[in-house]
């Protein structure tokens, strides 16, 4: 499986970064809040290192399971894995993959590329868990816009990030 560590951890940054802007009162801050049921006397009841903290937690392992969406070289790894000699460089399996990766392993590994399949993760994955969510929550349309385009953003600028850094 082709990860990279680097990208994986700068990419986990985004989502505090897009944060910043996105859920900024000048941006879309005051919208969400207004949504969210949210109040500055909430907010400050906080512990902010904690939350800042599992948040970025949290980003890594997003974007560890982007690499698995956004670089479709994974998928060969995982059709092969139960091949005997898999694992082996020496192996009928080992070589054919060595090969194959050659020819194809740079095939689809763009920015643009990541970002389509990260903003359609976003679209495909995050709008119906949170839309399910804000529904039994009895959330209106503003928060589920707000908080999904953050999410379609965020993602596909993770994606892009973790499919083109090679």
């Amino acid at each position: 499986m082709q990860l990279n560590l680097i990208a994986i951890l700068v990419a986990a940054l985004v989502p505090t970064v897009i944060g910043f802007i996105w859920y900024n009162p000048k941006v879309l801050g005051t919208a969400w809040m207004k949504a969210a049921d949210m109040t500055e006397e909430k907010m400050k009841g906080a512990n902010m290192g904690v939350i800042f903290g599992v948040s970025l937690v949290l980003s890594f392992l997003l974007a560890a399971f982007l690499n698995s969406i956004v670089v479709h070289q994974n998928n060969v790894y995982s059709i092969l894995i139960n091949e005997p000699g898999f694992g082996d460089p020496n192996s009928e399996i080992g070589m054919w993959l060595a090969d194959f990766m050659a020819k194809y392993g740079n095939n689809f590994r763009t920015f643009q590329h990541g970002a389509f399949h990260g903003a359609l993760a976003g679209l495909l994955l995050v709008l119906p868990v949170l839309g399910t969510n804000a529904l039994f929550e009895r959330k209106g349309f503003k928060y589920i816009a707000v908080n999904t385009g953050y999410w379609i953003v965020t993602l596909a600028i993770m994606g892009g990030i973790v499919c083109a850094w090679q």
